[in-house]
């Protein structure tokens, strides 16, 4: 049996366009802050960025008090990327950026702002379907191909090789046994655009090469002499026909390479992540839905496990719990759907505290990945009190 996830560099355009949105909302919090921002006056923000061939367009929707430059801010993201040269597919210092944001509705804010609307709550900034998933093939409590194709990306990221530009992506293949049990990497695809204005004449054969160095010692203690490597498949990706130079880039459309890879059973659902403030329950329910899931694997209550949560747009409290562990449950999935409305707190407000969700570093920070990482949602300090409420204490 094998399974494959795919992964993508921050380079690709459509992670250029998560970072960009990524890093407006980080700013707006900065400006914010300065002036006394709580949670409950927080700005809200659900930005779409679009990139094609050297233009990029910002639009969605803002409530805030400060003022932000999106232009220096995009530009300045852009160029962080690595994208200083239209020979590298974009040039942050000359692309094209037209803001087309607009103010939030009033009837959307009213069902999000404590004392305000029906409900005088925060309320969900939308009605939604969201899920968050762990299993414990991995330190990480990750699907090792997600592991493995996010280290995949971060070694091209760092390697420090200019030949290599920075749009790529990849796929890693895991061999599984018949007890789906990860044996090995059997496949390590890895496309990334070439600047052959860092490659001497003597140095083109040995490009591949150099890459299957940097993807065989960043999955070191997963591949064998039988790992199959290919590199630029096409046989040719040169860096002037990368990212909007020769694709469009949209925030969201990598979702399922960012939620999981698209592990068998990892479902998604909701909508993009990092171009909302926390609380529209896309952003802060899929961290949520993580933190439970990855403390029921934890606990040891489960193998693998799917946590489904969903939300009408002005009510704080999921409307539903359900809870999918494939047969792998110490207790019953419908007890753990219990548990978890007792134990965790999955209001917009609960999860923006308990993850620290209005600190602009953290949106810096998710574009690349969402988890594997220091992030709050990633803590398994609700271990105990699972174990205790499944009577396994």
């Amino acid at each position: 049996m094998y399974i494959t996830s795919e992964s993508v560099k921050v380079g690709h355009p459509d992670m250029v366009c998560d970072a960009i949105a990524a890093n407006i909302i980080a700013e707006i919090l900065s400006e914010e802050k300065k002036i006394g921002m709580t949670i409950d006056d927080m700005p809200h923000c659900g930005l779409e960025v679009f990139l094609g061939k050297g233009l990029c367009v910002i639009g969605g929707e803002v409530a805030t008090r400060s003022y932000v430059d999106i232009e220096k801010v995009t530009r300045k993201t852009v160029l962080s990327l690595g994208y200083r040269d239209s020979a590298v597919g974009l040039n942050g210092s000359s692309m094209g950026i037209l803001n087309a944001m607009i103010p939030q509705s009033p009837d959307i804010n009213i069902g999000t702002r404590a004392g305000l609307g029906k409900h005088q709550e925060i309320g969900a900034g939308d009605q939604g379907i969201i899920y968050g998933f762990a299993c414990d093939e991995t330190p990480e409590l990750l699907p090792l191909p997600y592991v493995l194709g996010n280290r995949l990306m971060r070694a091209f990221e760092y390697c420090g090789n200019p030949v290599f530009a920075p749009d790529g992506k990849g796929q890693v293949t895991v061999e599984y046994d018949e007890k789906m049990v990860p044996v090995r990497v059997a496949t390590i695809l890895m496309s990334n655009a070439v600047d052959y204005r860092q490659v001497p004449d003597t140095f083109r054969s040995t490009i591949e090469h150099v890459a299957r160095d940097i993807a065989m010692e960043a999955l070191q203690d997963h591949v064998d002499d039988k790992t199959v490597f290919l590199f630029n498949p096409t046989g040719e990706w040169q860096a002037i026909n990368s990212c909007s130079a020769a694709d469009s880039g949209v925030t969201g459309r990598k979702l399922v390479v960012q939620l999981y890879g698209g592990y068998p059973g990892a479902q998604i659902g909701g909508g993009a992540v990092v171009n909302k403030t926390p609380e529209k329950v896309d952003c802060s329910a899929t961290f949520g839905t993580r933190y439970v899931a990855k403390n029921i694997v934890a606990a040891g209550l489960a193998k693998k496990c799917s946590v489904q949560v969903a939300y009408a747009i002005g009510i704080a409290k999921p409307i539903s719990i359900y809870v999918n562990t494939f047969g792998s449950g110490q207790i019953a999935d419908h007890e753990l759907a219990d548990m978890i409305a007792e134990i965790f707190d999955l209001t917009p407000r609960g999860m923006i505290e308990n993850f620290d969700l209005l600190n602009s570093r953290t949106y810096k920070k998710i574009p690349r990945t969402l988890f594997m990482d220091d992030f709050l949602w990633e803590k398994t300090d609700k271990v105990e009190a699972l174990k205790t409420a499944a009577g396994l204490a």
